[in-house]
């Protein structure tokens, strides 16, 4: 996989479609609500600190359209990529592909996409086969956004197509980053996706996904990316970082942060429980291991821990897993656009960093 403009790895933001956007954690303030103008202020602002890509995340309750807003802010980029995430349960293959290379051509080749192993809404699919149609819509999509033909009856659809007219600018499908922990969620990553996407956890931890997913996937013939989706705090100096951190929680009610976990639609996963796992088994302080601090996810579901340090602490750890295969970074902090102010300008320029090559 090589790229002229490849570099050490490639360093995301986030930008909260899914209200998730507070100054204090679990207290909601109706200046941070998800609101196209706050959340394309943040992807505004995440270009012109000099980030490579942005998350935008989706969920069918809360927040705002995904695909809808990407559309939108695609036109007012010059260089920033859209991680554009698509809930499969609610989505019909052939649509998606036209969406997907609609925006790619207006974002002028640099959409990526982040595949949700969703449910339909008020629908419950058990796990195997709910990811079984997940991997059936990455084969469609990489079909159909390639330019083929598609000759397709699978469990969940049966499609018989020429190539669309519209395709990407690449004429190849963008990369498909995707995660999830379970038996599953991992042979279907193993199948399908390109980028496998983790939550924070201990190092040996990240280091036996790594082993574990680089194994699977090399049975099917594939060669699997790593991603790693994070939280981040940075500040001047260690002590000041931790107070900011330990401030984001001041005026959480520990029922109302349970609420909010209980709530989600992903409360249930592995994924999940891996996270509460490593949040019960951090210290008394809340730090699963140096620097990795697990507050996050008293407040939240999915992704709970955040990288907490001064500048130099959080560039250690970022490489730290580099040096283990970690090639794309997925992050964020609280609020959205004043963390990424901090993290451009303290962090951002020490790293080798620069969009993910493609095929």
């Amino acid at each position: 996989m090589t790229n002229g403009q490849a570099r050490g790895c490639e360093v995301s933001w986030f930008s909260a479609l899914c209200d998730d956007d507070y100054e204090f954690l679990g207290v909601p303030d109706a200046r941070l609500k998800s609101s196209w103008a706050h959340c394309r202020d943040i992807v505004l602002q995440a270009e012109s600190g000099g980030f490579d890509n942005i998350l935008l995340p989706s969920g069918y309750q809360l927040g705002i359209d995904t695909t809808a807003f990407a559309a939108a802010i695609a036109p007012m980029l010059n260089r920033l990529a859209l991680l554009m995430a698509v809930r499969v349960g609610e989505a019909w293959p052939p649509q998606l592909a036209r969406q997907i290379a609609t925006i790619d051509q207006m974002l002028g080749g640099r959409l990526t996409i982040n595949i949700i192993s969703s449910d339909m809404p008020g629908e419950t699919l058990a796990s195997a086969p709910r990811y079984r149609r997940t991997l059936e819509a990455m084969h469609i999509l990489k079909a159909m956004l390639s330019g083929e033909s598609l000759d397709h009856d699978g469990e969940f659809w049966q499609l018989k197509l020429d190539p669309p007219r519209i395709g990407t600018v690449s004429g190849k499908a963008p990369p498909l980053y995707f995660g999830g922990l379970s038996e599953d969620a991992r042979e279907a990553a193993a199948k399908g996706c390109d980028v496998f996407l983790m939550w924070p956890d201990k190092a040996e931890t990240v280091r036996a996904i790594i082993t574990d997913m680089t194994a699977r996937s090399a049975k099917y013939g594939r060669t699997l990316r790593f991603g790693y989706r994070a939280h981040v705090v940075v500040r001047d100096t260690e002590t000041e970082a931790r107070t900011a951190a330990d401030r984001l929680l001041s005026k959480l009610d520990m029922a109302q942060g349970a609420a909010i976990r209980a709530k989600s639609l992903d409360s249930n996963s592995a994924g999940v429980a891996a996270q509460a796992a490593l949040r019960e088994s951090a210290s008394y302080d809340g730090y699963a291991e140096a620097n990795l601090w697990t507050g996050i996810g008293r407040a939240r579901s999915g992704c709970g821990a955040a990288i907490v340090g001064d500048p130099d602490q959080v560039l250690a750890k970022l490489e730290s897993y580099r040096a283990m295969g970690i090639e794309a970074f997925i992050l964020s902090g609280y609020p959205h656009a004043a963390e990424a102010d901090l993290f451009a300008r303290h962090v951002l320029p020490k790293l080798d960093h620069g969009p993910l090559a493609r095929d």
